[in-house]
């Protein structure tokens, strides 16, 4: 691929009886080079088409959409959508708001978009901090599973106390090194402690 500004465009349409024959047209009429497309749902949040739109767009590339309904039909989804794009630098143009994200009153909206983005992150946090706080003080366990628990994190102990490297103790136990370490140094904390 090319270091070339790519005029991208993502079509959408939520049925098979449905066509992207206009959305096509009015991509194409605005310039765009390239189409992606989905036949489904925008409440559908793992779209292939839309997944290779954004694995192969670029910084600087722009997409262009008939209507911003068309990247999902949560403002929610489409919000995040838009965030993703300008944190890698790709232009988004809507045809049919007007919106175009390369000039002042666009790049006004997408300064908008991601205030709003901020806003809805904001009460999803403080909900997901309560409810791990709430388990917490029930004793269950939060978060990822450990990795190597107290009985593997004592074998790993009497293996490095026999002489076996990092590498080796790493390897048995099935963890990358770095999970050896950390489990190996706060055990030690709590030898010591």
């Amino acid at each position: 691929m090319s270091n070339q500004r790519q005029q991208l465009g993502y079509v959408r349409v939520s049925t098979s009886k449905q066509t992207t024959d206009q959305q096509h047209d009015a991509l194409k009429a605005a310039g765009v080079t390239r189409i992606f497309e989905d036949v489904m749902s925008g409440a559908k949040k793992d779209r292939a088409g839309l997944q290779a739109l954004l694995a192969y767009a670029r910084e600087g590339d722009t997409i262009t959409v008939v209507a911003l309904d068309r990247l999902g039909r949560s403002m929610t989804h489409v919000i995040l959508t838009i965030e993703e794009l300008q944190e890698r630098g790709i232009l988004l143009r809507s045809l049919r708001e007007g919106v175009d994200f390369s000039q002042p009153l666009g790049k006004m909206l997408a300064g908008i978009f991601a205030s709003m983005a901020e806003y809805e992150r904001a009460p999803i946090k403080e909900r997901a901090d309560a409810a791990r706080e709430a388990a917490r003080a029930r004793g269950k366990q939060t978060g990822r599973p450990r990795a190597l628990d107290r009985p593997k994190i004592e074998r790993a102990w009497s293996l490095r106390e026999a002489g076996f490297t990092p590498s080796e103790i790493a390897a048995s136990l099935k963890v990358s090194r770095a999970t050896f370490y950390r489990a190996f140094d706060s055990a030690r904390e709590l030898a010591s402690a």
